[in-house]
């Protein structure tokens, strides 16, 4: 089985593929902690390298291209990341978590250490409108475009273990499925 989890900054995608990938026994490829292990490398906060990931599209291309590879190549994975669900072509299901701004900021600002709420809304805001223009010009994707997706669920409603629990029917209904085109 092979799931993508995608999503906006803040609206729980780490979180729910880190949980699916502890229950299932997955391995988990992420592509947020991939960039933010390139950023530490580099000695730059998010906003410095996402403006350089701005005018260098290798960053941007060697982290998709893992990703992908990894993904297409193994079987019992979750791929984590905002454009997963786009470059795992052979995705057995792609999840696309949404929140509004308000709920991912509040997330934002208690995760990663800013000095007050606005600060993270105006990061989260910058980075967002950031990342959209490097996936139109590199990709021609646009972000809002939601139909690769299967599944489109809201991360303020649900906690990640209830989260957790729709994905996992929908994994069922898919596992039953094979086993039927099996036969």
């Amino acid at each position: 089985m092979r799931i993508t989890v995608s999503g906006l900054p803040g609206s729980g995608t780490t979180s729910l593929a880190r949980h699916l990938a502890e229950i299932r026994g997955y391995r988990l490829i992420s592509a947020g902690e991939v960039f933010r292990q390139m950023a530490r490398e580099r000695g730059l906060d998010l906003r410095e390298f996402g403006r350089i990931a701005e005018t260098e599209p290798s960053i941007d291309r060697e982290i998709d291209l893992r990703q992908r590879e990894i993904a297409e190549r193994e079987d019992d994975i979750i791929a984590e990341g905002r454009l997963s669900g786009w470059f795992v072509g052979n995705a057995d299901l792609r999840i696309w978590l949404q929140a509004p701004l308000s709920c991912r900021v509040e997330r934002i600002f208690s995760r990663d250490t800013i000095q007050d709420r606005e600060t993270a809304r105006l990061l989260t805001q910058e980075r967002e409108a950031c990342e959209a223009r490097r996936y139109q010009d590199y990709y021609s994707i646009d972000i809002r475009d939601l139909s690769p997706y299967h599944l489109v669920l809201n991360s303020e409603k649900f906690a990640v273990e209830e989260l957790s629990a729709i994905v996992e029917t929908a994994i069922r209904v898919i596992e039953e499925k094979k086993r039927g085109e099996a036969r």
